[in-house]
C-alpha cells in the first residue's frame, strides 16, 4: 500500500488485533466438516439444478447480479459464520447487516427471495438461504467466466443478526494490507488464497466514496498518472454524495469477466483500492500477484480454492439455527 489512511493504525485497530484471536475462539470457528456434497440428494435432487437455472435468468436479464452474488458470500461468511445473517432484514428487533457502512453500495439482495422462491416451489421449507447464499455465488462466478468447483451443502440459517460486530470481521478498503492478511488467515485462508480472493475485484465497480483518498487533496503517487486522471474523470469532488451513484470500474479492459486483469493492472499501479495496489508491493504477496498475472488458469484454481474456504467458514448444521421460508425474516418473524 502506498498511501495509508492513518485512523487504521490508531489504538483501537491496534486493541482490535491483540483481541481478536480471543473473539474467533470464543465463537469456535470451524471449517465445514459437517457438510457434503450432493447434501440435497433425497430431499430435494433437482435443488441445485433450480438455483443454477435461476440464477443463468437473473444474469441474462441483470448481469450485474453475478457480481452481487460474490459480494455476498464474502460479506455473509467474513462474518462469524456462512449462515445468511446478512439476508435478515430490520424487524422486530432485529437490525440488518445490510445498514453497515460495510455494506455500502452492496445491491440486488430482493432477487434472492426470487431464487428461495423457485426452490420453495420444489421443495418447501428444506433449503437454506445460507445454502442459496453459497450456491448462487458458485454459479455466478461460473457466469462471470470464472471457474467451476464443486460445492459442500448441509449449511443453516442464523436466528439472529451480527450487525453490531460486522465491522470486526470485514475488511474496509481502505485497511492496511497486514490488518487484511489477518481477518483472512483467521478463517484459515493463507495469503495465497486471500490474494485469489481479492481477484474478485476483477468484475463490478468501486464506489467513488471509496476511492477519493487516493485522488484528493493529493494523488496517491502510486498511481498511474493517466489512470488517476481516468479516475478523477469519474470522480470529480473529493466529497462525492454518498447517494449519488458515481463509481469506477474495477477493470476496464474486461469489467465482467473474473479473470487476472485484475494483476495486470496491479502491476501497471492501476489498481483502484488502496489494500489493492499494496498487493503488488508487499513483498509478502507480490510474488502472488506476478504468478497470478502471468497464468489466468493458475489464478482460476486458486481462486477456486479460496472460495471453497471461505464458503465452509464456521457453518451451522445439524439443529443449529433453522430453514428460513423467507430469507429475509427468521421463521418467527
Amino acid at each position: 500500500m502506498a498511501t495509508t489512511n492513518t485512523k487504521h493504525h490508531s489504538s483501537p485497530s491496534f486493541i482490535f488485533l491483540l483481541f481478536l484471536p480471543l473473539v474467533l475462539l470464543q465463537f469456535n470457528l470451524g471449517k465445514g466438516d459437517d457438510l457434503q456434497l450432493n447434501y440435497y440428494s433425497q430431499s430435494c435432487p433437482n435443488a441445485e439444478e433450480i438455483i443454477k437455472q435461476e440464477v443463468t435468468k437473473l444474469y441474462d436479464k441483470h448481469g450485474n447480479t453475478a457480481v452481487s452474488w460474490i459480494r455476498n458470500l464474502f460479506h455473509d461468511c467474513m462474518v462469524k459464520s456462512c449462515d445468511a445473517s446478512l439476508l435478515l432484514e430490520t424487524v422486530k428487533g432485529i437490525e440488518s447487516e445490510q445498514a453497515s457502512p460495510r455494506s455500502f453500495g452492496m445491491r440486488n439482495f430482493k432477487y434472492v427471495n426470487t431464487i428461495k422462491a423457485a426452490v420453495e416451489k420444489e421443495c418447501p421449507m428444506t433449503v437454506s438461504c445460507a445454502d442459496i447464499v453459497s450456491l448462487s455465488a458458485r454459479d455466478g462466478i461460473v457466469m462471470l467466466g470464472g471457474p467451476s468447483m464443486e460445492m459442500k451443502t448441509g449449511r443453516r440459517d442464523s436466528k439472529e443478526s451480527y450487525a453490531t460486530v460486522v465491522e470486526d470481521y470485514l475488511p474496509d478498503h481502505n485497511d492496511s494490507l497486514s490488518l487484511a492478511l489477518y481477518r483472512f488467515q483467521s478463517i484459515g485462508i493463507d495469503v495465497e488464497g486471500t490474494v485469489a480472493l481479492l481477484g474478485a475485484h476483477s468484475v463490478g465497480r468501486v464506489h467513488c466514496i471509496n476511492l477519493v483518498d487516493r485522488l484528493y487533496p493529493t494523488v496517491d503517487p502510486t498511481l498511474d498518472p493517466k489512470y488517476a486522471d481516468y479516475l478523477k474523470g469519474r470522480c470529480p469532488t473529493p466529497d462525492p454524495n454518498p447517494t449519488a451513484v458515481l463509481y469506477a470500474r474495477n477493470d476496464r479492459e474486461t469489467p465482467m469477466i473474473l479473470d487476472n486483469m485484475y494483476y495486470k493492472n496491479l502491476l501497471g499501479h492501476k489498481g483502484l483500492l488502496t489494500v489493492d495496489q499494496q498487493l503488488a508491493s508487499d513483498p509478502t504477496t507480490s510474488s502472488y500477484v506476478e504468478n497470478f498475472a502471468a497464468d489466468n488458469g493458475y489464478f482460476h484454481d486458486q481462486f477456486a480454492r479460496a472460495v471453497l474456504l471461505l464458503s465452509e467458514n464456521n457453518p451451522l448444521t445439524g439443529e443449529q439455527g433453522e430453514i428460513r421460508k423467507d430469507c429475509r425474516y427468521v421463521n418467527s418473524a
